[in-house]
């Protein structure tokens, strides 16, 4: 016979269990749900938001230090290769975060949501390893390694001691490139054969790899990777490879089928060498960004996207089919800009315009072009409306 104090006893116990089990599971997803408190940026002029102008000579600055650079958005050149924000602007915007600053040249910045350490024509290699193969080029200097220096640099100022800063790595979206394209990119311009432009493919991921590994070792825990856009729908590219054979075009894109060819085959061996990354690291966040066919979609259905039919052509440039010459950059006096860059996915022969950084960023952010695919769902309300909106004025 049970004593008339047992249904309230179970009742408690009933309530204590279902509690428990709330808590465990609010609790493991606190845990799994990461919030973004900065963002780490390295890499080149995909990503650079300043860098290459704050470390030129203010007599002799770069091309993109003048309109119409940054005329879109910013109504003034910021030292980013567009005519407006790129992808790293959009990622910062999805996240709740401000503009990521450049670190390079910058006198009392804030970084402590974001510094970026991208400069226009940055390597992955040293550019003493590069000039020993005969690969020169005059851009910069600054390789992944000199960037990655950097910011070891800057780190007393960021955290005041190790566990500060692992907290804040723990707590950073590290963006990694795009970088390794310029060095593969300079090799193709001062006409290498592709077998030894190959030949760059493994040290350029190896590079790569290590400065993951290296700040992984400090703390990191989420990476997002970009691969290589397609080489062959590139107007620099389709300019300097430019032939009467039809049959090396792709029929429905316009785009070099053997440059496109080998952008998939790095990428590849990108997403190789970052699987056996994974493997070693199974509590760190390594995500592929596949700029490849997030750019790709673009050329295949521009009509779907906003574009104009066939959109290989330069907004800024001057002359040939594609609006391109080599040596009469966009920025300089006389080369010409067309009225509406919205229409344009390529913006001076090499970078793409806002609208096509805008969507390849949507395609990470809410598509299916990043691997594994990422869980962006911690993100307020708020933030998400906000970007829905700003997405459907961009395709609108």
């Amino acid at each position: 016979m049970s004593s008339p104090s047992s249904p309230p006893l179970l009742k408690k116990l009933l309530i204590f269990f279902l509690s428990s089990i709330l808590f465990l599971a609010t609790a493991n997803s606190e845990t799994q749900c990461l919030r973004f408190k900065s963002i780490i940026s390295l890499g080149d002029s995909i990503a650079d938001t300043g860098n290459l102008v704050g470390l030129s000579d203010p007599n002799d600055l770069p091309h993109v230090a003048f309109p119409p650079y940054g005329e879109t958005f910013f109504h003034r050149p910021t030292g980013r290769f567009s005519n407006g924000r790129l992808i790293i602007d959009f990622i910062a915007e999805y996240l709740g975060l401000p503009l990521v600053p450049p670190f390079y040249g910058s006198q009392n910045a804030n970084f402590d949501k974001g510094v970026n350490f991208a400069v226009g024509g940055a390597t992955a290699l040293e550019r003493s390893f590069l000039e020993e193969r005969g690969i020169h080029f005059g851009y910069t200097n600054v390789s992944l390694g000199v960037q990655l220096q950097s910011f070891k640099g800057l780190l007393p100022d960021l955290c005041g001691s190790p566990s500060e800063c692992r907290d804040m790595m723990d707590n950073a979206l590290i963006l990694m490139g795009e970088i390794g394209g310029n060095d593969l990119n300079y090799a193709f311009f001062v006409g290498k054969p592709i077998e030894e432009i190959r030949e760059l493919v493994p040290l350029v991921i190896t590079t790569i790899s290590s400065a993951i590994t290296e700040l992984i070792g400090m703390g990191g825990r989420t990476f997002l990777v970009p691969g290589n856009f397609p080489l062959g729908c590139s107007v620099a590219y389709l300019t300097l490879f430019q032939t009467p054979n039809m049959e090396e075009y792709d029929p429905i894109t316009g785009c070099l089928k053997r440059l496109n060819t080998f952008a998939e085959y790095y990428n590849k061996q990108l997403q190789a060498e970052l699987d056996r990354l994974r493997k070693l690291y199974p509590h760190v966040d390594i995500i592929y960004a596949d700029y490849y066919n997030a750019l790709s979609r673009l050329f295949q259905e521009p009509a779907k996207f906003g574009f104009m039919n066939r959109p290989l052509p330069a907004c800024c440039g001057l002359g040939g089919p594609y609006h391109y010459t080599s040596g009469k950059k966009c920025g300089f006096e006389g080369v010409e800009y067309c009225n509406d860059p919205s229409k344009y996915v390529n913006w001076d022969g090499v970078h793409m315009t806002e609208n096509a950084y805008r969507l390849i960023a949507e395609g990470l952010l809410k598509g299916p072009y990043v691997i594994p695919p990422f869980d962006w769902s911690c993100l307020s309300s708020e933030i998400k409306n906000n970007v829905s909106s700003d997405t459907k004025k961009s395709i609108l």
